[in-house]
């Protein structure tokens, strides 16, 4: 029987809203089948804040526009992932600062930023605030990236005897951020210049703090638990737990779950189209013709099997030409592709 190839990255995202009365979570990933490299980003809105759903869409679109743009160059130009991170970081955050100055009731609005890049088995990250990016191999969690918050000094107060612990996990300064994108100047960003390694069989997790109302523990068990299971169940089993937790203040829980199934060598990666190339024509090469000059006009029309009927607007076509927006008729272009 044939089977479909195991795809280098087994890839799940999962989301919910939790107890909050809005979602300001925001997520994307690109993982395409057969290629060497994926990303992903993720945005948290800032809460409590104005417009935090929009902050956070604004970071995520932004920030893969930019990666998505530069994608082609990531095998070939690995060293300068880390700019290319920072630089849609800070695209991110002159656009929040325009949307801000042009809409002044959304001022305070923000968001966090964890944005990776994995090509092979070489990961690269870009993170701002206190979303998490774990770490699973040999049934060990950790979190790879720095938090932007009050909590490592909280915690740091409770293992150095000042504060009590139950005090401490529930200190109401534990999610106030030290870093964050709202426009303003950013104070801290953790972007390492060297990928982090992964073995076949990690798993990573790119997470909201929603997800962190599990503690690690918990979150390590249920990876350890279904490390042989596919992506999209071991997201299933974390929103379960969530969900289990029944906590009436649950944060909007946002996360994607990344499996390295194989490290085989690349057989076509993809390639950037070098500055100028232009693709010499073929029967295939899409094209835009004008229909009143002429469907002769048009060199090796593909022969499509339908009547080609005048239309009532006195143009040719196949059908009614009057579906603009405005309800006029719209220019006589269309773009026709070979066969």
């Amino acid at each position: 029987m044939w089977r479909s190839p195991e795809p280098r990255f087994d890839v799940a995202s999962a989301i919910c809203q939790g107890g909050r009365d809005y979602q300001e979570d925001a997520i994307v990933t690109d993982f395409p089948f057969g290629a060497d490299s994926g990303v992903v980003v993720l945005a948290d809105g800032m809460g409590g804040h104005a417009a935090g759903d929009v902050a956070s869409k604004i970071v995520v679109t932004e920030v893969f526009s930019e990666l998505k743009f530069q994608s082609a160059y990531f095998s070939d130009f690995e060293t300068e992932i880390p700019q290319y991170l920072t630089a849609a970081a800070v695209n991110a955050n002159d656009v929040m600062r325009d949307h801000v100055t042009q809409h002044p009731d959304t001022r305070g609005m923000g968001a966090t930023l964890v944005s990776i890049v994995i090509v092979e088995n070489r990961m690269f990250w870009m993170s701002i605030g206190d979303s998490p990016l774990y770490h699973f191999r040999n049934g060990q969690l950790r979190q790879l990236n720095d938090d932007h918050s009050l909590a490592p000094q909280i915690d740091f107060m409770v293992q150095s005897g000042l504060l009590d612990p139950a005090v401490g996990k529930n200190h109401p300064d534990r999610n106030c951020l030290t870093s964050v994108i709202l426009g303003d100047r950013v104070a801290k960003s953790d972007c390492p210049k060297t990928p982090f390694k992964l073995d076949v069989g990690d798993i990573i997790v790119v997470s909201s703090d929603g997800l962190q109302y599990l503690d690690d523990a918990q979150i390590q068990r249920i990876l350890h638990k279904y490390r042989r299971k596919k992506a999209a169940e071991i997201a299933g089993y974390l929103l379960e737990a969530i969900e289990a937790l029944a906590d009436p203040d649950q944060d909007n829980c946002t996360f994607c779950v990344i499996k390295l199934n194989h490290n085989k060598p690349v057989i076509r990666a993809v390639r950037p189209k070098p500055a100028g190339h232009v693709d010499a024509p073929t029967p295939s090469t899409t094209r835009v013709v004008d229909i009143a000059a002429g469907i002769a006009a048009t060199p090796s029309a593909p022969d499509t099997g339908r009547e080609i009927k005048p239309t009532s607007h006195g143009t040719t076509g196949t059908h009614d030409a009057t579906d603009a927006v405005d309800g006029t008729t719209p220019p006589a272009k269309f773009a026709t592709r070979g066969s």
